[in-house]
């Protein structure tokens, strides 16, 4: 059992919380530059490059269980999706607003584990659900006016991701999560290696300067992704879920402070006013869930 550093962990969740919307403002960059397929498959490729040296060096080796390795399967694409979908949604949403409509998941998350799961929750978490979701409109409006339909590819993000969650909270138990990392970097690899044989690559119309950076680029787009991700899962290690889960909401100030200084884009107010809403009502879900799991176990769940 790995000894509780809460300060420890809430610096891996704060540099998490700085790195995933870097990463992010990377792939925004090379939107316009990069295939969306080839720049899903430079994510996990690198992911791979970084992780499968250190599994064989922890000597663990990649098989999984059958039933372990069809769910991973599903994992994978589920991967695959939520962030194509999220790539494709920073080409025409600002950083910030694409962040908080994706931060719809939480509740997406408790709404499935009612119907899918029968997990109790009570009015309040669903009024504080309802509540997140007129915040999210909110944010969606001025965004659908502008673009159209794109406005929406954040929410199929949030759906796709909060089933990218149950699963991994399926076979998180049975795999390491360095392990479970390097074999999805693996998958999605081999998943996505044609579109370096079929797909349009788009580099051949760069000059080389423009090239080399493109290539610099795709390298940290990888590199910050596999570094976040490791980042949140380390944190886990040192810091109880209930500590660290109000602090994903910075994501999304982060988010708007990078949007801001590469990009020049600021919510306007409307938009600002659903971002306040939507981490209000998720911040009141987690603290919630919190005061819940400190009751004794045979104390009444009336919310």
């Amino acid at each position: 059992m790995t000894k509780d550093r809460p300060f420890l962990g809430v610096m891996l969740m704060l540099a998490f919380c700085v790195l995933a919307p870097l990463g992010d403002s990377i792939a925004k960059l090379l939107g316009g530059t990069i295939a969306l397929g080839l720049l899903v498959l430079a994510r996990f490729a690198i992911q791979a490059a970084i992780l499968v040296p250190i599994v064989v060096w922890a000597g663990q080796g990649f098989r999984l269980p059958p039933r372990v390795l069809g769910w991973s399967l599903v994992r994978t694409v589920l991967h695959i999706l939520g962030i194509g979908l999220m790539f494709s949604a920073l080409q025409y949403l600002p950083l910030a607003d694409a962040l908080a409509i994706a931060f719809v998941m939480p509740f997406i998350m408790l709404i499935l584990g009612h119907f899918a799961l029968g997990e109790h929750v009570g009015l309040h978490r669903m009024v504080a659900c309802a509540i997140g979701f007129v915040g999210t409109l909110l944010v969606i409006q001025p965004n659908f006016i502008e673009v159209g339909y794109p406005a929406l590819l954040p929410l199929g993000v949030a759906v796709i991701f909060a089933l990218f969650m149950m699963v991994t909270r399926k076979i998180a138990r049975a795999v390491d999560p360095i392990k479970l990392q390097a074999i999805s970097g693996i998958q999605a690899t081999l998943m996505l290696a044609p579109f370096l044989i079929f797909g349009p690559t788009q580099l051949g119309q760069a000059d080389m300067a423009s090239s080399a950076t493109t290539w610099a680029l795709l390298l940290g787009l990888g590199v910050i992704g596999t570094l976040a991700h490791l980042f949140m899962t380390w944190s886990l290690r040192f810091a109880p879920a209930a500590t660290l889960a109000p602090m994903q909401y910075l994501e999304i100030p982060f988010g708007t402070a990078i949007g801001w200084l590469i990009f020049a884009d600021l919510p306007n107010g409307l938009a600002a006013l659903g971002i306040c809403i939507t981490i209000g009502a998720g911040l009141y879900i987690i603290l919630r869930e919190r005061r819940l799991s400190q009751r004794t176990p045979d104390a009444p769940a009336t919310t």
